[in-house]
């Protein structure tokens, strides 16, 4: 993996970046939709193109239980299992195994636990998620992690963070063993390897996280543990004292996040990667994102609404459909609804990080950043 900065903005630490994957170059600033189970749901990989996205997101956890590696070993990997032939980037699975597996239990050795789908026990050990996430063969490769509830108390944070530190380690020696194996052409396998902070709240302890990661070496750093129902700004204010330590080289990764507002603010302090299940979420429950804040289609006054969700917007939805049609489909149900608005959030995320890496590139992210807002009253 190769990552290049391409432009940064003078008066905020906003940048643009190029980072080039086996299988397809990033513009950075990026959103990368959440594709779970290996579908970004109700949408076909063509419909995703159609909306601009670069890269999507796969889960260790879901497709290590099913449909399983040795099904995915027979396409290859991921990308044509999934008819999906740009990048993937997969999580490690231990945000699943904390909140959805049955009966799980962490020790140094990984998490143990049972299947939510059939109760069958597993152990999820930094080698065995590294070695799941080469069988889906991840263009992006994340370290096990262990995850911290908010409000966690100081000691239990600093335990948490020290044995992703240790994890990360071994993470990495599992990484640099399977790169080992020759591809067709003699070269090394292409998957990176990203680490990932943690420390819950506290700022020293996510400052021992950076000192602890980049002294192990990652291709690039994601910051974990944000957006777990701590307010705003505290998420913002541990957002801005991690994003500088991480190296200024390497692509800079906040999981799991977020609002629009979110992603402005965000980039506006140096992130370059994003990630969350709000848009495709927020479609299936009618919410629908425009420039001047959320629309709840189900409302009453959208019954005869002859207008597109948004004004100008160049999604499919909006060149076709009416708030009025939209709003019937979802009062009825209908499956083809779930399609249309999550069609339209998706293009609304990903046009809204174009227009920020153009703000960034001609220098002008402070006046990008005050037009959004207003707009949002």
């Amino acid at each position: 993996m190769d990552f290049e900065i391409k432009t940064r903005c003078r008066d905020t630490g906003a940048r643009t970046g190029r980072l080039k994957t086996a299988h397809g170059t990033i513009q950075t600033p990026i959103f990368m939709p959440v594709g779970t189970l290996g579908t970004v749901k109700s949408l076909s990989p063509e419909d995703l193109k159609s909306c601009g996205a670069q890269i999507i997101l796969g889960n260790t956890y879901h497709l290590y239980l099913r449909p399983g590696c040795d099904v995915i070993d027979l396409f290859a990997g991921l990308h044509g299992f999934i008819h999906w032939d740009r990048p993937i980037l997969t999580d490690s699975g231990g945000f699943q195994v904390f909140s959805l597996a049955k009966l799980s239990k962490i020790s140094e050795e990984g998490y143990s636990f049972q299947s939510h789908i059939d109760g069958s026990k597993h152990l999820l050990s930094p080698e065995k998620s590294v070695a799941v996430q080469f069988c889906l063969n991840s263009d992006i490769i994340m370290c096990l992690d262990q995850c911290i509830r908010y409000p966690s108390e100081r000691n239990k944070t600093r335990k948490a963070m020290e044995l992703t530190s240790r994890w990360a380690k071994r993470c990495k020696n599992a990484w640099t063993e399977g790169r080992e194996g020759a591809t067709s052409d003699g070269q090394q396998k292409p998957n990176a390897l990203f680490g990932i902070v943690q420390g819950g709240m506290f700022n020293d302890l996510r400052t021992e996280s950076v000192e602890s990661l980049t002294g192990i070496g990652f291709d690039g750093y994601a910051i974990g543990g944000l957006s777990v129902g701590e307010p705003k700004a505290l998420m913002m204010e541990v957002a801005a004292h991690t994003l500088p330590l991480l190296p200024e080289d390497r692509p800079r990764y906040v999981m799991g996040v977020g609002t629009p507002e979110d992603l402005v603010d965000l980039v506006e302090l140096g992130a370059d990667m994003f990630d969350c299940v709000m848009p495709t979420r927020n479609a299936r429950n009618g919410q629908l994102f425009t420039d001047s804040g959320t629309l709840n289609i189900a409302n009453a006054r959208y019954r005869d609404d002859t207008g597109p969700i948004q004004e100008g917007c160049a999604c499919y939805t909006c060149r076709h459909y009416s708030r009025a049609y939209l709003r019937h489909l979802y009062k009825a149900r209908e499956l083809l609804v779930y399609r249309l608005h999550t069609l339209h959030n998706i293009h609304y995320y990903l046009d809204l990080m174009d227009r920020m890496r153009r703000a960034v590139a001609e220098n002008r992210f402070d006046a990008f950043k005050r037009e959004f807002y207003a707009l949002r009253g």
